[in-house]
């Protein structure tokens, strides 16, 4: 029995999301939650035959509570997308606001789901969703993730054209560590499951990392402001919160990069710092699933100097998204907290 929670149902990756958790046979019971068109959506979708009881909510008379009593995972795509010209500054400035309040009925309602972070910059939002859960005492590192596996996603299916045989592209494992954003998205091609032809090296090789780290941004300009990558990050989203399920079910053996914070294993945080030389309260990794959460985080392994590189470069600007997120929490309840005149 699998309670799932979609905050941010009724938008361009919420539906396409809520749809293939629908169709998952381990879900047993889906919840919906956002500021318009929910009872719509999960309407819509409890005529699908497949096991899940579909209930959507609306923030009146505590929606977004009664929407996560019982969750076993939730699933955060809420917030505004990313469009022609918005940099990342400006979308944690919308964005922010909208995941500390969801995170806050995540802590007061389902202190112990499994909480996967999709809405962007995840850099940033992942530390704001953590932030929150301490000032209630809920926090589990152990329990929170940020969605990368679009890095994933994209990564397999690029190399899968350079090697010209999409058919492989399910096929194709490439790690990717890092981040969720621009350079700090670092494709380990060295790792790959299947090789790169010879012929991409120098040039080739730059301009395929490229697109890997910018893929968003070529969807953001195809749509001609008209949307961002809304159906890839569905699709992705549905693929990690199907491990994370299939884990919490006791399957074993659940390895899949993601954003999390290094505290959720001592040991292996320990180790993937002394891998990257400083001090990182985030990072992503491959980390290995269980039924609480994170029960490993893997180190880097043997990478090429160009990959070495990717890394480092990804670091300050690392650093810079999570004092982002943090100080963003620290000044909500500051203010919150400062007596009126």
């Amino acid at each position: 029995m699998v309670k799932a929670v979609v905050l941010g149902a009724a938008g361009g990756i919420g539906q396409p999301l809520a749809l293939l958790l629908k169709a998952n046979p381990l879900v047993t019971e889906l919840g919906l939650f956002d500021i318009v068109n929910t009872p719509g959506v999960a309407a819509d979708l409890s005529h699908i035959a497949t096991p899940a009881k579909v209930e959507g909510f609306l923030p009146p008379d505590d929606g977004l509570l009664k929407a996560l009593k019982g969750a076993d995972v939730v699933v955060i795509p809420a917030g505004v997308p990313r469009k022609p010209g918005m940099t990342r500054d400006d979308l944690f400035k919308i964005n922010a606001g909208i995941i500390k309040d969801l995170a806050t009925g995540i802590a007061k309602a389902a202190p112990k789901a499994l909480v996967l972070v999709i809405s962007n910059p995840v850099n940033s939002t992942v530390p704001i969703v953590a932030e929150v859960f301490k000032k209630f005492g809920t926090f589990d590192p152990k329990r929170l993730f940020g969605v990368t596996t679009l890095d994933v996603v994209r990564s397999s299916t690029f190399v899968s054209e350079i090697i010209g045989d999409l058919a492989l592209s399910k096929d194709v494992v490439v790690p990717v560590v890092g981040g969720h954003s621009g350079v700090t998205i670092v494709p380990l091609l060295s790792q790959s499951s299947h090789s790169l032809p010879s012929s991409v090296d120098g040039s080739a090789y730059d301009a395929l990392v490229n697109r890997i780290q910018f893929g968003g941004d070529e969807v953001v300009k195809a749509k001609n402001g008209a949307g961002s990558a809304t159906l890839s990050m569905a699709y992705a989203g549905a693929e990690f919160a199907g491990k994370v399920i299939r884990a919490l079910n006791g399957e074993k053996g659940i390895i899949a990069p993601t954003y999390v914070n290094l505290s959720a294993d001592a040991e292996g945080g320990a180790a993937l710092t002394k891998e990257l030389g400083q001090e990182l309260a985030y990072f992503s990794s491959n980390v290995e699933l269980g039924p609480g959460g994170i029960t490993k985080i893997n180190p880097l392994g043997k990478i090429t100097e160009k990959e070495a590189e990717l890394v480092k470069a990804a670091i300050p600007e690392l650093v810079k998204n999570i004092e982002t997120g943090v100080n963003f929490v620290a000044e909500a309840y500051k203010a919150a907290e400062e007596p009126r005149l």
